[in-house]
């Protein structure tokens, strides 16, 4: 899951940065990240610094969304919660 996550983002990331014609060195200029950190994400590294991530993200008008899991494994932890109380 985490290697699909990676890949999309990295294709994502590399797409958006190449349809607005920059270079990872603009890039990296415009969000305030080293140009290092750009070709990191665009090659899917696995570790990288949320808050510069995030920069780059923004700076290309991309966003990252969460959402709830919906698959079995997800219910299974869900069923594993204490209920609220009301």
């Amino acid at each position: 899951m985490t290697e699909a996550f990676t890949d999309r983002l990295a294709a994502e990331v590399r797409a958006r940065r190449t349809t607005l014609r920059l270079t990872q060195h603009d890039l990296a200029q415009l969000a305030g990240v080293s140009e290092r950190f750009v070709r990191f994400v665009e090659q899917g590294k696995r570790s990288v610094q949320l808050d510069s991530l995030l920069a780059l993200l923004e700076t290309l008008g991309l966003e990252l969304q969460l959402g709830t899991r919906t698959r079995s494994a997800a219910r299974a932890i869900d069923g594993q919660l204490p209920e609220a109380r009301p």
